[in-house]
C-alpha cells in the first residue's frame, strides 16, 4: 500500500476469519488454567491475561474500520496463541511413548551409546502406553529418523522426563505457525493461527512430543507456494533442504514427497520441456537427499544395520492393528480375520494408485497434493487419526497459496481426450486393487474359536482364565492373548499352561494370567473381548466373553 493511499475497509470474511481464530483459542484453555491455578499461580495469571486478550480482540475485530488495524489484531491473536501454547506446556506434562523414546535416544547419543535397536523397557508403564506387536511382545526401541533426538540432546539439562523433547516439538510448532502466518497473504494470516495453534489438536501432539510435529513445521515452508519449486534460486534450495530435514524428523513426509516431486515435474515440464523438468526435479531431490544424509550421517557410520532397521521400524515392527480406518471392521465389527496383512497391501496399493492418478490428472488433482497422501492410511493396519490431522495445516497452506490456475499449463499424459467414461474406467482400475485387498482382509475368517471361563477370581477381579482354543485353519499358529474392554489393546496375558504352537485342526486348553496379576471386571453392559493374535501368518481371533461381578458375602454381626 502506498503511503498516500487511504487504508481500505476490511472485508467481512477477513473479520470472520480473525474472529474464528480468536474463538479457537478458548478450546482447552480452561483445563490448562485449572492445572496452573493450583500450583503455578504466575502461569494462571498469564492465562487470565490471555483470556482478556481474547475478549478484547473479539470486540475490536468487529468494530475496527481499517484493514491495517485488523492485520494488527491478527498479530495479537498469534501472540496470544503462542503464549497459551507455552503456558500449556509448562503445566501439562503428559508424556507419550514417542517423547520418552526420543528423549532416551538423545541421552544415549550424548553418552556415545548406540541409539537404534536398543530396547528400553523401563521407560514404559506408569501411564506410558506400550506398542504391542503380533509376536506377543512390545516394541521398546527408538524407531524414528534422528533429527528430533539431535535437537533434544543440547536441552537435556532443562528438565526431567521428556520435558526437553516436548519443548523442542512445541517450539517447532510455534515457529511453524509464525512462518505460515508470515508467508500467507495478510487477510488469511489468522487461519494459520487457527490450524496450527487453535482447536487444541496440533498443540496437544506437540506437548506429547511427537516427532511428526517437527516434520510438520519443516514442511510448512515447503508446501507454501510449492508450485514455484524447480524455478531455481535461493528459495528453491531452502525448500529442498527443509524437505530433506522433514524426512529426517519422521517418516510421514516420505509419503508426501513423491506427490510434490511429481507435481513439480508436471509444472516445470509444461514450461521447460522434459529435460529441463527432469533437471529441476533432480536438483530438488539431490538437495533434499543430501540434507537427509547429512543429518543421518553419524548413525549411518556408527550403527548402519540398526539405523536402517530403526528408521524402517514403523513398517516392519508388526504392531497390532489399531485405528479409526477400515481395519476397524476386523477389530470391532467381526470376530477377526486370517488375512490381516491384506490391509497393508491395500494401503500400499491405494498410495500407488493415488500417485498414478495424480500424475495422469495433475491439472485437476494438483491442488490436492497435500491431502491425497494421507488417504492411504485409512486402509492401513495402523490407521490412527493422528496421521491425518497432524498434517492438516499443510492442507490450508496449499489451499491458500496454490490455486488451481497454477496447473493450467502443467504437463499430463494424453489419455483418451474428451472421453469421460474411459477416464472414469481408468480411475476405477487404479483404485480397484486396493478395494479388493480391503475386501480380502475384511472377509477373512478368524482361525481360532475360543471359549473362556474364569479359573481363579475374587468377587470383582479375575486372576486367570481357562481358554479352550480350537484352530480351524490349516496353518499352525502361536496365539498371544489379551482381554479388552474398549478401543485399542491392553497388555498381553501370560500363558501359564498350554502349547506355544497350536497345529491346524487341533484343540488345546490354555490357562492365562492377567497382566499385573488381576483383571478388574467392568460394570455390567461393557463389552469384554478376548483376542488372540498370531504373527505368522498375521491373524486376529476375537470372542466376546462374560465375566460377571459377584456379590461379596455379607457379614453378620454375632
Amino acid at each position: 500500500m502506498a503511503p498516500d493511499e487511504p487504508d481500505q475497509t476490511p472485508a467481512q470474511w477477513h473479520r470472520v476469519l480473525t474472529l474464528l481464530a480468536d474463538i479457537s483459542l478458548f478450546i482447552g484453555t480452561r483445563a490448562v488454567w485449572s492445572s496452573a491455578a493450583s500450583h503455578k499461580p504466575v502461569v494462571a495469571a498469564i492465562i487470565s491475561l490471555c483470556y482478556a486478550s481474547i475478549l478484547v480482540t473479539g470486540v475490536l475485530t468487529l468494530v475496527v474500520r481499517r484493514s491495517r488495524s485488523l492485520a494488527r489484531l491478527d498479530l495479537v491473536v498469534l501472540v496470544t496463541a503462542v503464549t497459551l501454547a507455552y503456558c500449556a506446556l509448562s503445566v501439562k506434562h503428559n508424556f507419550s511413548d514417542e517423547s520418552i523414546l526420543t528423549t532416551q535416544a538423545a541421552r544415549e547419543l550424548i553418552h556415545g551409546h548406540p541409539v537404534y535397536g536398543q530396547p528400553w523397557p523401563w521407560l514404559f508403564g506408569h501411564g506410558i502406553a506400550y506398542t504391542p506387536t503380533v509376536t506377543g511382545g512390545y516394541d521398546y526401541t527408538y524407531g524414528y529418523p534422528p533429527l528430533t533426538a539431535l535437537l533434544t540432546a543440547p536441552l537435556l539439562w532443562l528438565g526431567h522426563g521428556a520435558v526437553p523433547e516436548t519443548l523442542v516439538t512445541t517450539t517447532a510448532m510455534a515457529l511453524g505457525a509464525i512462518v505460515m502466518w508470515k508467508m500467507l497473504p495478510t487477510p488469511w494470516r489468522s487461519a494459520a493461527t487457527m490450524v496450527c495453534l487453535g482447536f487444541g489438536m496440533v498443540p496437544a501432539y506437540a506437548r506429547l512430543g511427537y516427532p511428526a510435529v517437527v516434520a510438520l513445521a519443516l514442511l510448512i515452508p515447503v508446501v507454501m507456494r510449492w508450485t514455484r519449486m524447480g524455478a531455481g534460486g535461493p528459495a528453491d534450495w531452502a525448500r529442498a533442504a527443509c524437505l530433506g530435514a522433514a524426512c529426517a524428523a519422521q517418516q510421514l513426509p516420505w509419503f508426501l514427497t513423491p506427490f510434490l516431486l511429481a507435481g513439480v515435474y508436471a509444472i516445470r515440464r509444461g514450461e521447460l520441456g522434459a529435460r529441463g523438468a527432469a533437471l529441476a526435479v533432480g536438483r530438488i531431490a539431490g538437495i533434499a537427499t543430501g540434507t537427509w544424509l547429512l543429518i543421518n550421517a553419524y548413525f549411518i557410520v556408527s550403527e548402519p544395520r540398526t539405523w536402517i532397521s530403526g528408521v524402517a521400524l514403523p513398517i516392519t515392527q508388526g504392531a497390532v492393528i489399531h485405528g479409526q480406518g477400515l481395519v476397524g471392521i476386523s477389530l470391532y465389527y467381526t470376530d477377526g480375520s486370517d488375512r490381516l496383512t491384506w490391509y497393508s497391501h491395500a494401503s500400499m496399493l491405494l498410495a500407488a494408485g493415488l500417485l498414478a492418478l495424480f500424475v495422469l490428472f495433475v491439472r485437476r488433482l494438483g491442488p490436492a497434493a497435500t491431502v491425497l497422501p494421507w488417504c492411504a492410511f485409512f486402509f492401513a493396519t495402523r490407521s490412527q487419526d493422528g496421521y491425518y490431522l497432524l498434517m492438516t495445516p499443510l492442507w490450508l497452506a496449499a489451499a491458500v497459496t496454490v490455486p488451481p490456475t497454477a496447473f493450467t499449463t502443467a504437463w499430463q499424459p494424453r489419455l483418451l481426450p474428451g472421453r469421460r467414461v474411459a477416464r472414469m474406467v481408468l480411475t476405477g482400475a487404479l483404485v480397484a486393487p486396493s478395494l479388493v485387498a480391503v475386501a480380502v482382509a475384511a472377509t477373512g475368517t478368524p482361525p481360532l474359536h475360543m471359549r473362556a471361563a474364569a479359573a481363579s477370581r475374587t468377587p470383582l477381579t479375575v486372576e486367570t482364565l481357562r481358554v479352550r482354543v480350537a484352530n480351524r485353519g490349516e496353518a499352525a499358529l502361536e496365539p498371544h492373548f489379551t482381554v479388552t474392554t474398549g478401543q485399542g489393546m491392553s497388555r498381553y496375558w501370560k500363558v501359564l499352561d498350554g502349547p506355544s504352537s497350536l497345529a491346524g485342526h487341533t484343540t488345546a486348553t490354555y490357562r492365562i494370567q492377567a497382566p499385573g496379576g488381576r483383571f478388574v471386571i467392568p460394570k455390567k453392559g461393557i463389552r469384554i473381548r478376548l483376542r488372540a493374535f498370531s504373527a505368522s501368518p498375521m491373524t486376529l481371533s476375537s470372542q466376546d466373553i462374560r465375566l460377571e461381578r459377584e456379590q461379596a458375602p455379607s457379614k453378620r454381626s454375632g
